[in-house]
Parts: structure tokens; sequence; C-alpha cells
């Protein structure tokens, strides 16, 4: 199993980007892959489970392991088909803005070809 880590800063606040991880509806708006996310909650909380519904139409099964609202970390994992990824976020202040950093866990070709969409996505995520 391999590990990616990548990481972005931006002009938003940390308290504002914390709310675009922990309303799932809001994560079309700032992960370009992401269409849609089909579970029971629409807060992150641990034990929730569901899909992800890429732009593609590809659906990815997801379970949140862990969230810690207070400390702005959350870590889910993935799974499409015999492929798993488990994914860790944080978000921290940095200078006036803030800074989030994804660790990735799985197949090191899937985490590297998945890689510049995540990227992507932090950045938007960061931005005010």
């Amino acid at each position: 199993m391999a590990r990616v880590t990548l990481s972005a800063q931006g002009a938003a606040d940390p308290g504002t980007v914390w709310q675009r991880y922990a309303d799932v509806d809001r994560w079309p708006s700032w992960s370009p892959q992401i269409k849609a996310v089909h579970c029971a909650g629409r807060r992150l909380s641990p034990g929730m489970r569901g899909t992800v519904e890429s732009v593609a139409g590809i659906r990815t099964v997801f379970v949140v392991e862990a969230v810690d609202h207070d400390r702005r970390t959350w870590t889910w994992r993935v799974r499409m088909g015999r492929i798993r990824i488990r994914l860790h976020h944080e978000v921290r202040p940095q200078g006036p803005g803030s800074a989030t950093s994804l660790r990735m866990y799985g197949p090191r070709l899937v985490l590297l070809a998945y890689a510049p969409l995540a990227r992507l996505a932090l950045h938007r995520l960061v931005r005010p």
C-alpha cells in the first residue's frame, strides 16, 4: 500500500473550509469530479455510509471512519470494485487564510492517477 500526501493553501477562513467538508451537499461546489453524494445524513459523522457519484457517472462506496469537528479532521474509506483507498483530511489556520492536507493510502497507480483531480479540488476548497 502506498501513501500520497497533497496540500493547498488559500485565503478562505478555516471555518469556511471546514463547513465545505462537513456539509456533504457542498462537495460538488469545490470538487469538480463529484456530481452528488448519496447518504442518509448531510453532515459528516463517524459511521456515515453512502456513495459518491462522479460527473462521469461512476459511483464509489464510502464509510466515514472518524470526524473531529474541533480539530477539523476526518478520515474515510472509499471502494470501487476491488480498489480501496483510505483518505485523511485536515484543515488548519495558515496566515490570514487556511491550509488543507490530504493523505491517501492505497494502490500507488490509483493514487497517482487520482492526485491531479484531488489537488485541483483542494485548491478550490481553500479559495474564498
